[in-house]
Protein backbone atom coordinates (compact mmCIF):
# COMPACT_ATOMS: atom_id res chain seq x y z
CA UNK A 1 0.00 0.00 0.00
CA UNK A 2 1.63 3.21 -1.36
CA UNK A 3 1.89 6.30 1.79
CA UNK A 4 -0.80 8.33 -0.68
CA UNK A 5 -3.76 5.31 -0.32
CA UNK A 6 -2.53 4.90 3.20
CA UNK A 7 -3.04 8.41 4.33
CA UNK A 8 -6.33 8.96 2.28
CA UNK A 9 -7.44 5.53 4.08
CA UNK A 10 -6.58 7.34 7.52
CA UNK A 11 -8.52 10.54 6.32
CA UNK A 12 -11.67 8.60 5.26
CA UNK A 13 -11.87 6.72 8.12
CA UNK A 14 -11.77 9.78 10.03
CA UNK A 15 -14.13 11.76 8.23
CA UNK A 16 -16.42 8.45 8.56
CA UNK A 17 -16.07 8.04 11.75
CA UNK A 18 -18.06 11.22 12.58
CA UNK A 19 -20.61 10.35 9.95
CA UNK A 20 -20.98 7.01 12.13
CA UNK A 21 -20.83 8.58 15.55
CA UNK A 22 -23.51 10.92 14.91
CA UNK A 23 -25.74 8.24 13.59
CA UNK A 24 -24.81 5.73 16.65
CA UNK A 25 -25.53 8.91 18.73
CA UNK A 26 -28.91 10.14 17.41
CA UNK A 27 -30.13 6.79 16.62
CA UNK A 28 -28.79 4.64 19.18
CA UNK A 29 -27.58 6.33 22.05
CA UNK A 30 -30.51 8.30 21.82
CA UNK A 31 -32.81 5.25 21.32
CA UNK A 32 -32.77 1.62 22.53
CA UNK A 33 -28.50 2.77 24.25
CA UNK A 34 -30.53 5.33 26.41
CA UNK A 35 -29.81 3.33 29.20
CA UNK A 36 -26.07 4.19 29.07
CA UNK A 37 -25.87 7.37 27.45
CA UNK A 38 -28.72 9.18 29.96
CA UNK A 39 -25.59 9.37 32.46
CA UNK A 40 -24.05 12.15 30.24
CA UNK A 41 -26.90 14.41 30.04
CA UNK A 42 -28.01 14.50 33.97
CA UNK A 43 -25.36 15.20 37.03
CA UNK A 44 -23.26 12.23 38.04
CA UNK A 45 -20.80 11.89 40.69
CA UNK A 46 -17.71 10.63 40.07
CA UNK A 47 -15.00 10.77 37.19
CA UNK A 48 -16.64 8.16 34.87
CA UNK A 49 -20.37 7.45 34.12
CA UNK A 50 -22.00 4.86 32.11
CA UNK A 51 -21.96 6.58 28.95
CA UNK A 52 -18.03 5.88 28.85
CA UNK A 53 -18.85 2.99 28.01
CA UNK A 54 -19.34 3.72 24.33
CA UNK A 55 -15.60 4.50 24.32
CA UNK A 56 -14.81 0.98 25.66
CA UNK A 57 -16.81 -0.16 22.78
CA UNK A 58 -15.33 1.50 19.88
CA UNK A 59 -11.75 1.15 21.23
CA UNK A 60 -12.27 -2.84 21.11
CA UNK A 61 -13.99 -2.42 17.61
CA UNK A 62 -10.27 -0.01 16.48
CA UNK A 63 -8.36 -2.73 18.31
CA UNK A 64 -10.00 -5.77 16.79
CA UNK A 65 -9.37 -3.87 13.39
CA UNK A 66 -5.36 -3.16 14.04
CA UNK A 67 -5.46 -7.05 14.93
CA UNK A 68 -6.94 -7.88 11.86
CA UNK A 69 -5.06 -5.59 9.67
CA UNK A 70 -1.98 -7.05 11.07
CA UNK A 71 -2.89 -10.81 10.54
CA UNK A 72 -4.83 -10.51 7.11
CA UNK A 73 -5.24 -7.34 5.49
CA UNK A 74 -2.79 -4.43 6.12
CA UNK A 75 -5.37 -1.53 4.84
CA UNK A 76 -7.73 -2.64 8.36
CA UNK A 77 -4.83 -1.21 9.67
CA UNK A 78 -5.24 2.06 8.45
CA UNK A 79 -8.57 2.49 9.28
CA UNK A 80 -8.01 1.49 12.73
CA UNK A 81 -5.78 4.15 12.83
CA UNK A 82 -8.17 6.35 11.24
CA UNK A 83 -10.80 5.41 14.27
CA UNK A 84 -8.01 5.99 16.79
CA UNK A 85 -7.29 9.60 15.71
CA UNK A 86 -11.09 10.22 15.37
CA UNK A 87 -11.40 8.78 18.70
CA UNK A 88 -8.52 10.99 19.98
CA UNK A 89 -10.21 14.54 18.78
CA UNK A 90 -13.22 13.48 20.33
CA UNK A 91 -11.55 13.35 23.77
CA UNK A 92 -10.12 16.58 22.92
CA UNK A 93 -13.13 18.18 21.72
CA UNK A 94 -15.79 16.79 23.80
CA UNK A 95 -14.91 15.38 27.03
CA UNK A 96 -11.74 18.36 26.98
CA UNK A 97 -13.14 21.47 26.03
CA UNK A 98 -17.11 20.53 26.06
CA UNK A 99 -17.45 18.89 29.66
CA UNK A 100 -14.09 20.29 31.05
CA UNK A 101 -13.47 16.21 31.86
CA UNK A 102 -9.43 17.64 31.75
CA UNK A 103 -7.63 18.29 34.85
CA UNK A 104 -7.21 22.22 33.51
CA UNK A 105 -9.44 24.88 32.21
CA UNK A 106 -9.46 25.88 28.23
CA UNK A 107 -11.61 28.51 27.24
CA UNK A 108 -12.55 28.84 23.22
CA UNK A 109 -12.77 31.99 22.43
CA UNK A 110 -14.16 32.48 18.98
CA UNK A 111 -14.60 30.62 15.74
CA UNK A 112 -15.10 26.99 14.98
CA UNK A 113 -14.20 25.43 18.23
CA UNK A 114 -16.50 27.61 19.86
CA UNK A 115 -19.23 26.84 17.76
CA UNK A 116 -18.74 22.86 18.32
CA UNK A 117 -18.78 23.96 22.01
CA UNK A 118 -22.20 25.78 21.87
CA UNK A 119 -23.60 22.99 19.75
CA UNK A 120 -22.80 20.48 22.03
CA UNK A 121 -24.73 22.79 25.20
CA UNK A 122 -27.67 23.16 22.94
CA UNK A 123 -27.67 19.71 22.57
CA UNK A 124 -27.53 19.25 26.37
CA UNK A 125 -30.21 21.52 26.59
CA UNK A 126 -32.90 18.85 26.41
CA UNK A 127 -32.53 16.07 29.56
CA UNK A 128 -34.39 13.41 27.44
CA UNK A 129 -34.15 10.84 25.05
CA UNK A 130 -36.25 12.67 22.63
CA UNK A 131 -36.03 16.36 21.07
CA UNK A 132 -32.48 16.83 21.10
CA UNK A 133 -30.58 18.29 18.25
CA UNK A 134 -26.93 18.40 17.41
CA UNK A 135 -25.95 14.91 17.38
CA UNK A 136 -22.33 15.65 15.77
CA UNK A 137 -18.99 15.88 17.72
CA UNK A 138 -16.42 17.29 15.57
CA UNK A 139 -19.03 18.47 13.13
CA UNK A 140 -21.55 21.89 14.09
CA UNK A 141 -24.23 23.21 12.47
CA UNK A 142 -24.42 27.13 12.89
CA UNK A 143 -25.83 27.77 16.40
CA UNK A 144 -28.94 30.16 15.36
CA UNK A 145 -30.18 27.25 13.26
CA UNK A 146 -30.06 25.02 16.11
CA UNK A 147 -31.84 26.97 18.22
CA UNK A 148 -34.42 27.38 15.79
CA UNK A 149 -34.61 23.25 15.22
CA UNK A 150 -34.58 22.99 19.47
CA UNK A 151 -37.34 25.51 19.61
CA UNK A 152 -39.28 23.77 17.08
CA UNK A 153 -38.98 20.70 18.44
CA UNK A 154 -40.30 21.78 21.90
CA UNK A 155 -42.94 22.86 20.43
CA UNK A 156 -43.94 19.56 18.76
Amino acid sequence: MSIWTATLTVIVSVIGMEVFAWAVHKYIMHGPGWGWHESHHVETDGVFEKNDLYAVVFSSMAAGLFIAGSLWWPPLWFVALGLTIYGLLYGFVHDGLVHQRWPFFVKTRGGYMKRLVQAHRIHHAVHSRDGAVSFGFLWAEDVRSLKAKLKAAAKS
